[in-house]
């Protein structure tokens, strides 16, 4: 049975891997930002649930998907951005690269192991309250499984231009925000080492992650 703890990792995995739904770009363009997440979410949970590979978290199929879909619903570049806090603008651009590419994997990698926990879930989109000229809003969902139900909320903001539409730059589970729980982490690596550091760092994290098999 899944504790509140076990489901509170499986609600971030969930939401980490919405990178997993239909690649509908031109749809997703045209959906408010609550009917994305709850199209993404079931999306998410009957791909898990039918993929004998994912559910066993097979970190490379979970990583292809997540290059070929991430780009029409999610903000990575603002997430990573975020995370990263001021030493963003002193990275240069092959740096900013680099950065969003160790931290995919870490995030893919931290979590990629409780998607083995997903099984009987369901989510609940919660009314969305926002105004129609609004760029910037909050999702609030909920997931029930066994135990106590998760608060998972998203951040979104309205994009423009080419590939418009609404996409998630932050998420929240049980109180904490993603983008947050890295930050201060990060800030003290690159006060120590630099950019640089930061990357080696991370780097270094995910081959740990590599060989442990997460």
């Amino acid at each position: 049975m899944m504790n509140r703890r076990t489901l509170g990792h499986a609600a971030l995995c969930t939401a980490a891997v919405l990178w997993l739904g239909a690649p509908l770009a031109a749809l997703a363009a045209e959906e408010a930002p609550d009917a994305l997440v709850k199209r993404l979410s079931a999306d998410v949970l009957e791909t898990v649930r039918n993929d004998k590979s994912i559910k066993a978290g097979d970190v490379n199929k979970i990583m292809a998907l997540v290059d070929k879909t991430i780009l029409p619903h999610v903000n990575f570049r603002r997430m990573t951005a975020a995370a990263v806090g001021p030493g963003w603008r002193q990275a240069t651009p092959e740096q900013q690269k680099r950065l969003q590419d160790e931290f995919k994997t870490l995030l893919v990698r931290t979590y990629s192991g409780a998607l083995s926990q997903v099984n009987d879930q369901t989510i609940t989109v919660k009314p969305l309250r926002m105004a129609a000229d609004d760029k910037d809003v909050l999702v609030r969902t909920e997931i029930q499984g066994r135990g106590d139900p998760i608060q998972l909320d998203y951040r979104l903001e309205k994009t423009p231009g080419d590939g418009a539409g609404w996409k998630i730059y932050n998420l929240n589970v049980l109180g904490v925000w993603l983008v947050e729980t890295y930050r201060g982490q990060f800030a003290q690596e690159i006060n120590a080492k630099g950019v640089d550091g930061l990357i080696e760092s991370l780097v270094a994290r995910n081959k740990a992650n590599a060989a442990k098999g997460g």
